[in-house]
């Protein structure tokens, strides 16, 4: 076995394989199983292999969130692997690299330390702002459940945020805990407040009531139902009693106010008749205007649809609240008619009809170009030929559907 040298290594007479180092040669193994290139490419892999595992290593320490210590284990168990290492290569060079890689996990550990200092930094902040809001909310708020809600809201943050230093810490949940009970103090005043002014609104609403049943067998329509929005004004500025007191008392008074307004619609009402067969008239005219949507011609439809709109017209006004569902349902049919003429003229639109003829006619006369195109290539054996021929022609076919389906559409 003649011995073979290379930069880094070289595999003696006898089979032994030398790695160089900066401290001289090593003996790294053994190779009795084929030629000297072959000992030096399989040591060389497992060089190699290690360089791979170190770049992966850089990649990790550079890109990701790899913790300090967990990158020093690496570091550590990867300098011990190449300094026993098997494998013929520039090994100097990897353990410099490594070496340079522990200052930057020194680096990064000292940039997670002021990371963190800085977070604690941040964390009294953001904590001096809840509190500082805790105590607003305290000494200011009156739309209670609002707030109550805020201050729950802010507790959540508190305990989302991370921790500051300790003295910090306590001092800000002490002011925190204090604004939270100095706001609950007040909320039960207000609402012991509250429960006084709903006695006074029922007292005042039961009397509106009286005089509300007093009016509801009235035959003076004009001055009883003004006499009605008066009570109707003080009742709202009375304030609102307790939810079942307030639901009770009103009660009473909508059936004392129901009672007069119903017997004035039942005399109201004959004067509606007229206007209620108006309504019957524009409804038959909304259903005869309906069958236009079926005819095909838009011009036939918007002839008939003049005539409907002049009977229309003549109808005469409807109840206020068959007002809006007959109009808007006669405007919907001519909106419906407007476009299907708009679209009638666009398909008998002579510019667009030549456009979409020009358009067929020159995909066509390109696919006869290809055709010929795709003979020639098909005759020479020219494969590549072959091939951008067929993919032109069917790109070409599939727009020649689609601008025929456009002429289809336009000449019908």
């Amino acid at each position: 076995m003649t011995s073979v040298n290379d930069p880094w290594g070289r595999v003696d007479d006898d089979g032994t394989v030398y790695v160089r180092t900066a401290d001289g040669e090593r003996v790294v193994g053994s190779w009795q199983a084929g030629s000297p290139d072959e000992a030096l490419a399989f040591f060389r892999r497992k060089f190699e292999a290690l360089d791979t595992e170190i770049s992966l290593l850089e990649q990790r320490v550079t890109t990701t969130d790899l913790s300090p210590a967990q990158a020093r284990t690496a570091i550590e168990r990867l300098q011990a692997a190449v300094a026993d290492a098997h494998a013929v290569g520039d090994l100097d060079s990897l353990q410099a690299r490594l070496e340079m890689l522990t200052g930057k996990v020194e680096q990064r550990q000292e940039e997670v330390r002021a990371a963190r200092d800085q977070i604690r930094v941040e964390a009294r902040t953001l904590k001096e702002g809840i509190v500082a809001e805790a105590e607003r909310i305290a000494a200011e708020a009156t739309h209670w459940k609002n707030s109550s809600e805020r201050l729950r809201q802010l507790l959540e943050e508190w305990k989302a945020v991370p921790r500051a230093d300790r003295s910090v810490e306590a001092a800000l949940w002490k002011r925190l805990s204090a604004a939270r009970n100095a706001f609950n103090k007040r909320r039960k005043a207000y609402f012991a407040e509250l429960t006084e002014e709903r006695d006074a609104a029922k007292t005042r609403k039961e009397e509106l009531c009286v005089e509300a049943e007093a009016l509801a067998g009235s035959t003076d329509w004009s001055a009883t139902a003004a006499a009605f929005r008066e009570l109707m004004r003080s009742w709202k500025a009375a304030g609102r009693a307790a939810r079942a007191d307030e639901d009770e008392l009103w009660g009473r008074f909508k059936t004392a106010q129901d009672a007069f307004f119903r017997a004035r619609s039942e005399v109201y009402s004959a004067k509606d008749a007229a206007l209620r067969d108006h309504a019957a008239v524009k409804t038959q005219l909304l259903e005869e205007a309906g069958k236009l949507l079926l005819v095909t011609d838009a011009r036939v439809a918007r002839t008939a649809l003049r005539g409907i709109q002049e009977r229309w017209e003549q109808a005469g006004p409807v109840p206020r609240e068959a007002h809006e569902r007959l109009e808007s349902g006669l405007r919907r049919i001519e909106d419906t008619v407007r476009r299907a003429e708009d679209a009638q003229w666009r398909r008998s639109n002579p510019e667009a009809l030549a456009r979409a003829r020009g358009t067929v006619e020159q995909i066509r006369t390109a696919i006869t170009g290809l055709e010929e195109q795709l003979a020639k290539a098909q005759a020479a054996d020219d494969k590549r030929g072959v091939e951008e021929a067929e993919e032109a022609l069917t790109a070409r076919r599939s727009w020649l559907a689609e601008a025929e389906r456009t002429l289809a559409e336009l000449s019908g």
